[in-house]
């Protein structure tokens, strides 16, 4: 798996087991949502700023995005549409 793949991968599960949309998750690192999704398609070379801001937002080390995948590991499913009863 290439980097940005690798990134985009652990950057939507850590975004999912917290339970965060993309738009929240983009609000609070302070990107575009549609940036978001890009990185966690793997379609964007990002910058380490933005590694960082992700991190924060998500309460983890940069390091983080760059944890091996297991091969027989599932993709991490989305969250279920609409808004969510706590505001995330």
């Amino acid at each position: 798996m290439d980097a940005r793949k690798l990134i985009g991968w652990n950057l939507r599960k850590l975004r999912v087991e917290r339970s965060l949309s993309q738009e929240r998750l983009a609000l609070e690192a302070a990107i575009d949502r549609s940036y978001v999704g890009r990185i966690e398609r793997g379609e964007e070379n990002v910058t380490i700023s933005v590694l960082e801001d992700l991190a924060a937002a998500l309460q983890v080390n940069v390091g983080s995005f760059f944890a091996e995948v297991d091969p027989a590991e599932p993709r991490p499913s989305p969250l279920k549409a609409g808004r969510k009863a706590n505001g995330t």
